[in-house]
């Protein structure tokens, strides 16, 4: 059973014929073990998640700046 996914430090590519999108990760197991595999995603679901980790990035940036004040 996997415990969670870590996205690998490796550029993501488009195969434009099949319109997806595929990013390495990591897949990682409860027993210590991992295994490589690719998330593959539609064109809609790479520009939600792009929108989505900007709003997570404007988050942390908003509560840097204000633990500096």
């Amino acid at each position: 059973m996997s415990s969670h996914i870590t996205i690998d430090q490796r550029d993501i590519s488009y195969d434009a014929r099949a319109q997806q999108a595929a990013l390495p990760v990591t897949i990682h197991h409860r027993d210590g073990g991992t295994e490589p595999s690719v998330l593959v995603m539609t064109p809609g679901q790479v520009e939600l998640y792009a929108i989505q980790l900007e709003r997570a990035i404007a988050m942390r940036k908003a509560e840097r700046e204000e633990a500096y004040r």
